[in-house]
């Protein structure tokens, strides 16, 4: 019996966004904009760090992979988007929602942890320089990145392997662009409070502890550079800590807006419109954010630009 209702439902219905018939092509043409963008220039983020060897540091070692999981993170939830939006379908298969929710979960909770061992690298760098290359070892940041994915994937593996043995009848109807973990869970005829339990735990373990982490380090970083006494080394530490901070601010804050604040949940306009910066815009932003904000970037991009020119 409980087979034959998990095989009732073979597809879901996305709404998408909140947007009028006639300005569908106008918003095709933005986002795949903003999504080109993204890919574009999360990869040569990651051409640049790759080339230039005065970027081969811990914190560039991290942000090449952040770049490489802001693209994933996007292309999980864009091209689907973006097919929908052309082609005026709305049907996403069972498995494509439930391999969409995994991928989402699995680079999003990767996104957390990075930015998290970023800041730990700028604690470090700012509060221990002279211990910096003796912490922040080869070794240390590989095991990092590491634990990173293997912690993500474990989060995200839950959260699937619970979603799937749930039972879906009738409504299949998703007020959303993507197949939204939470908005699965209403639609579900079973039971859903250990899934509820099991999105408690991992939003503890994915988002706010990391979150923590990283505040208590900038708080730290902030205690350090108040008892600096010149003004220049404010600025270089400042100037070391402003594009990771920008990221911050924009992943957290999008996810706190989102999840919570029960003002953002009067309205689910509201909420697409949120989720569309959390998912399409911020990854658009970061390497705008490290280019136009890092002295380093621009300079390897130059450095890049005058050996392309005076190549043979």
């Amino acid at each position: 019996m409980k087979e034959d209702n998990q095989s009732s439902v073979s597809e879901f219905l996305l709404l998408g966004l909140p947007i009028q018939p006639e300005q569908q092509g106008t918003f095709f043409a933005l986002f795949l904009g903003i999504y080109l963008t993204t890919v574009l220039g999360n990869l040569l983020i990651i051409l640049l760090i790759r080339l230039d060897s005065h970027l081969h540091t811990p914190m560039y070692f991290f942000l090449s992979h952040l770049a490489f999981t802001d693209v994933s993170f996007s292309s999980v939830i864009a091209p689907k988007m973006l097919m929908n939006m052309q082609t005026q379908s709305q049907s996403i298969s069972y498995m494509g929602c439930i391999s969409q929710v995994y991928f989402f979960l699995f680079f999003g909770g990767i996104d957390s942890f990075l930015l998290t061992s970023m800041a730990y690298d700028r604690y470090v760098a700012i509060c221990h320089p002279l211990h910096y290359t003796t912490i922040m070892s080869r070794s240390l940041c590989f095991l990092l990145v590491i634990m990173s994915w293997v912690l993500s994937f474990a989060s995200a593996l839950l959260h699937t392997l619970l979603l799937a043995c749930l039972s879906f009848c009738g409504d299949n109807t998703i007020p959303h662009f993507f197949c939204d973990l939470s908005a699965l869970l209403k639609l579900s005829s079973s039971d859903t409070s250990t899934n509820k339990l099991a999105i408690l735990t991992g939003g503890v373990m994915v988002i706010t502890l990391p979150f923590i982490c990283i505040l208590v380090s900038y708080g730290c970083i902030g205690s350090t550079i108040l008892r600096v006494p010149s003004t220049k080394g404010i600025c270089k530490a400042l100037s070391t800590c402003g594009s990771h901070l920008s990221v911050v601010s924009l992943y957290y804050g999008a996810i706190i807006g989102l999840y919570f604040f029960p003002s953002f949940r009067n309205s689910n306009d509201k909420d697409v419109i949120v989720a569309i910066l959390y998912t399409v815009v911020t990854p658009m932003l970061n390497p705008f954010i490290y280019s136009l904000r890092n002295r380093d970037m621009k300079g390897a991009l130059g450095n890049i630009l005058k050996r392309r020119a005076f190549s043979p």
